[in-house]
């Protein structure tokens, strides 16, 4: 199998349990899939093997359709799935068709990014005889000394779903995707020599889809290869689109991530728009690396760009959301840009972090074995020790509801932040601890329900869930609402009656014993149903 389709496997299950989505609910959805990729190194290392290593397994493990058709399967997901190749602008490209996919209502969520995995000499040397690669091993973008980009490996997913879908749902927010646009220019002096009029039209479309002026983006994540030819035309598109029309003093902030991490090639449009996505989120600007003299045939104060080459903050302007841009061009010519804003990111609050409460939390792990869950532990204790002012129940709340529960299984209580770093130190090393329970989950058996008879009841019951619990009580009032018509005093009275009054003597007589349980039995129910807990037949 090439190492591509377990990577992106990989990384799709990542993305998803950042986004709390547990895989499981996906399942037969129209939940779609779009993968950027370009280079078939691995099948190009497997063919030397010859035609006796040719095996039933050959076409899906080489195939790069594969790439997005695995996860789709592996999921069991029912939305698009495709592996996209536009050349260098593949991963942006297949995000532009995600979220037209989600547009359309032909995907309900979609992942979408790409991929780039440099396995064999021979696309590397393609890339040097082309005269792409820089001699020095340096990616000078915008510079005076840019001579061709460094590769580089790697790739990402995001997970996408309309706005209003994902603010009802209760996700995380990194930011909003405002507008996407895809064109080719048509050629230059030549197949692979960019064209300046096709950027400047990609450029303008996507701010006119995303229904935003190009004077009030912040910052553009660079296509930014460092090439000689390419930066100069990029920079002139950006000025005559987005550059010229700004107050003179307020230059568009520019950036590449190929100076950092180099050029990722299939999954270059991911890489820059996680990270614009990230700089967003985080309302900071990373610096663009290795640039020191601007190229002489990049006028930067005419056309009013300044490359960001410094760590900065990114203050919003009279409360405006924060905007972006995101640049990705394929050496054929097919371009794309998307435009980007800050979202509404859920954050805990300063007052629910480490302090917990007077009620234990619970912080449920689980992994396919047990090395997997002492790295599953490992991972959540350097996450905890950071100070990032973790809310103690949210951690809870989303390791229970947006992570699949495989065998090897632990669950830690605690009641402060120094309970979870004690149990989690111990279970990252395979010690005991007194908050921490561990234990393999074994198979999975039919559920079934039993609803108590008269004789369980009590004084106040179900009145301490119904002032917490709001499934419990939206229950409670429906059951309510039918019974206490028909009763001489309001169920509620006599149920949450203290103990040794007259109204709580009252619920040992049959008409309020047995309304009162089947009312809290119901409740209880629908509580159990709003976890997904539901009996098998």
């Amino acid at each position: 199998m090439d190492p591509q389709q377990r990577l992106v496997l990989e990384l799709a299950w990542e993305a998803l349990e950042d986004a709390h989505v547990r895989a499981a609910t996906l399942r037969s959805t129209r939940t779609g899939v779009f993968v950027g990729a370009m280079w078939d190194d691995y099948a190009t290392l497997h063919h030397r093997s010859g035609l006796t290593a040719i095996s039933p397994h050959t076409v899906t493990g080489l195939h790069r359709s594969i790439i997005a058709n695995r996860v789709s399967y592996f999921l069991g997901l029912n939305g698009p799935s495709l592996t996209v190749d536009s050349g260098q602008s593949s991963s942006l490209v297949s995000v532009h068709l995600a979220c037209e996919s989600l547009r359309k209502g032909e995907s309900t969520i979609a992942l979408a990014g790409g991929v780039n995995l440099n396995i064999v000499p021979e696309s590397a040397l393609g890339a040097a005889k082309f005269g792409g690669l820089s001699p020095d091993g340096r990616c000078f973008t915008f510079d005076a000394r840019a001579n061709g980009y460094v590769r580089g490996e790697g790739g990402g997913i995001v997970v996408l779903k309309p706005l209003a879908r994902a603010v009802a749902d209760g996700d995380p927010v990194y930011c909003v995707i405002r507008g996407s646009a895809v064109n080719n220019d048509g050629g230059g002096d030549g197949l692979t020599v960019p064209l300046q009029s096709g950027q400047e039209q990609v450029l303008r479309l996507a701010y006119e889809r995303a229904g935003v002026n190009p004077a009030d983006v912040g910052y553009v994540e660079l296509h930014g290869t460092g090439t000689k030819v390419g930066d100069p035309i990029e920079a002139a598109a950006l000025g005559a689109v987005l550059g010229t029309g700004r107050e003179p003093g307020r230059p568009l902030r520019v950036g590449s991530a190929k100076t950092n991490v180099g050029h990722l090639e299939g999954a270059a449009g991911i890489t820059g728009l996680l990270k614009a996505v990230l700089s967003l989120n985080h309302r900071e600007l990373p610096a663009s690396l290795n640039f020191g003299t601007p190229n002489p045939a990049i006028p930067l104060d005419r056309l009013n760009l300044r490359v960001q080459t410094e760590h900065s903050e990114w203050a919003a302007e009279d409360g405006r959301p924060l905007l972006a841009g995101v640049s990705s061009f394929g050496m054929g010519g097919t371009n794309c840009h998307i435009v980007l804003a800050s979202g509404a990111a859920v954050e805990a609050g300063e007052g629910a972090t480490a302090g917990g409460g007077a009620a234990p939390t619970f912080w449920p792990l689980s992994a396919k074995t047990a090395s997997g869950l002492r790295a599953q532990a490992a991972a959540l204790l350097a996450h905890t020790e950071a100070p990032l002012g973790l809310a103690l129940p949210d951690v809870g709340w989303s390791l229970a509801t947006g992570r699949t529960a495989f065998e090897h299984r632990a669950v830690v209580v605690g009641e402060v932040r120094d309970d979870f770093l004690r149990a989690l130190r111990e279970l990252s090393t395979g010690g005991i601890d007194a908050a921490l329970t561990t234990g393999r989950a074994g198979p999975r058996g039919e559920l079934a329900f039993l609803f108590s008879g008269q004789g369980s009841q009590r004084a106040g019951m179900g009145r301490e869930l119904a002032e917490s619990v709001p499934a419990f009580a939206s229950a409670l009032d429906e059951v309510c609402a039918h019974l206490d018509p028909l009763l001489p005093r309001p169920l509620r009275e006599v149920m949450f009656a203290p103990v040794g009054t007259g109204e709580a003597a009252e619920l040992d007589q049959t008409l309020y014993t047995q309304t009162s349980l089947f009312a809290v039995e119901v409740a209880l129910f629908r509580l159990l149903e709003s976890w997904d807990i539901t009996p098998t037949c």
